[in-house]
């Protein structure tokens, strides 16, 4: 039997109906893994707060949850958890791998600098990283930077966003996925339908209420677009958590319509992508968020800061339009330039060739995973 065992820092909660839920892009995830084993064990975070509209459930009993503590966040004693507690950490670790024939661990996180080394000596298992975060942040926490260089040098796979020069024979390149078949099928339809008109251009924002995913350039670059440029403008809407001190009231700007939605369940997230014309995300730092493919999966075409790996999959001007300067002054020029594109440029921004969309379907990863990380033919 091939059994696999997750460790990560993914959050879960119990909801108001009693059931687990999990963050629902790494829940997804880890149900479409359960094609290639009959059972997967996943040790992550458990926190009893409320859950967000975006968790989800598992879809199989042969998913089993085992409950780290929450530990780590921006405090300094909330960081010193990460070390005070890691025997306990990794007694519970040392105990749900102990019957499986695979492990993968989930970098980066703040347990990653000694769980890393723990699952590193694993030799009877079968063992592979994903690094989820920007493989070449140049300005990393200590925590990230140690976690990177341990993933280097070591011989286990290790699956990261991007293709560099200098990467390590063992890290190979891959897409994040977050399409299933039948929202493929559903994105080609849409796309065929979509167009951009003349007023009424629609923009969303997706992710976390933060400086770090730069929700204040996009409030901004906003409120500096002339009249004349806001009268073309639609809803835009706004879908992720309140961080940082942000609450709605700050989610205004004057001749704009802004419409903010919390965080979503998938299906009307992905009603969001299908009204919307464009995605702007504005951030500092990303691996290669979801949320850029899942948009371009529904013809929202991907409005991006050209940093880490989103440059490699996103072509100025081909499947969206790169953000060079991340200032407020840089993000309007790009909002201005959505303002005035072509319907007949927008169509063939959003009508690009199939594996454009199908190389980050759930379906070609776990492919991938088959192949190149399990080694089967």
């Amino acid at each position: 039997m091939k059994q696999l065992t997750i460790i990560s820092h993914t959050e879960h909660y119990t909801n108001t109906d009693g059931i687990l839920v999990g963050f629902g892009p790494t829940v997804t995830e880890i149900n479409h893994l359960l094609k290639l084993f009959d059972k997967i064990v996943h040790v992550a975070v458990w926190y009893d707060t409320k859950a967000p509209a975006s968790a989800l459930p598992y879809a199989s009993a042969a998913i089993q949850f085992v409950a780290l503590p929450a530990v780590g966040g921006k405090t300094l004693s909330r960081k010193s958890q990460v070390i005070w507690q890691a025997p306990g950490i990794l007694k519970i670790i040392k105990q749900s791998v102990k019957e499986s024939t695979h492990v993968q661990f989930r970098a980066p996180t703040g347990m990653g600098v000694y769980v890393i080394p723990y699952v590193m000596g694993l030799t009877a298992k079968q063992v592979w990283f994903k690094y989820a975060g920007n493989w070449k942040q140049e300005k990393a926490p200590l925590a990230y930077q140690w976690q990177r260089w341990l993933l280097k040098n070591q011989k286990r796979k290790v699956t990261i966003n991007g293709t560099w020069a200098d990467q390590p024979s063992h890290c190979l390149s891959f897409e994040n996925p977050c399409i299933t078949e039948p929202e493929l099928q559903d994105g080609a339809s849409v796309r065929r339908e979509k167009v951009l008109p003349e007023s009424g251009i629609a923009l969303c924002f997706v992710g976390r209420l933060e400086t770090a995913k730069g929700i204040d350039m996009f409030l901004e670059s906003l409120e500096a677009l002339s009249e004349a440029d806001k009268a073309k403008l639609g809803t835009v809407h706004i879908v992720g958590e309140m961080k940082e001190g942000y609450s709605e009231a700050d989610l205004m700007v004057s001749g704009v319509s802004l419409k903010y939605h919390g965080t979503l369940a998938r299906k009307a997230l992905h009603s969001i992508y299908k009204q919307s014309h464009f995605i702007v995300l504005p951030s500092r730092s990303e691996g290669f968020p979801k949320v850029i493919s899942e948009a371009l999966n529904f013809g929202c075409v991907p409005v991006v800061s050209n940093v880490s790996a989103i440059g490699q999959y996103i072509k100025n001007g081909e499947q969206g339009i790169l953000i060079e300067m991340l200032t407020t002054a840089g993000v309007k020029t790009k909002l201005r330039q959505c303002l005035s594109l072509s319907p007949e440029s927008f169509k063939k921004m959003i009508s690009r060739e199939a594996h454009v969309y199908n190389r980050f379907s759930y379906e070609y990863y776990n492919q991938r995973i088959w192949k190149e990380v399990l080694n089967n033919s």
